[in-house]
């Protein structure tokens, strides 16, 4: 399975996020400005956006390391019984 174009943009966004508040916060800690901080961390989040948004598309390419056919529901990868039919 591979995710839908919706999908890869929440996951961006969200990512995006997290690391905008992260480098404010660092930017902030090294230069003592905000606005600095901020503007550093604006830059990275965008150059940042698109690498990621390219680097998820060119892997959903790749054909290597994906296992063949779909799981069901109620079905487990990787051959593990659910912890309710082992054996003690």
């Amino acid at each position: 399975m591979s995710d839908t174009p919706l999908r890869t943009l929440a996951k961006t966004l969200t990512w995006q996020g997290l690391g905008l508040l992260t480098m404010t916060l660092i930017g902030l800690a090294i230069t003592g400005s905000v606005s600095a901080g901020g503007t550093i961390a604006l830059i990275g989040a965008g150059v940042g956006a698109v690498c990621y948004v390219l680097h998820e598309r060119l892997w959903a390419r790749v054909r290597w390391g994906r296992r063949q056919g779909r799981l069901e529901s109620g079905s487990q990868p990787c051959n593990i019984a659910p912890i309710s039919s082992r054996s003690a």
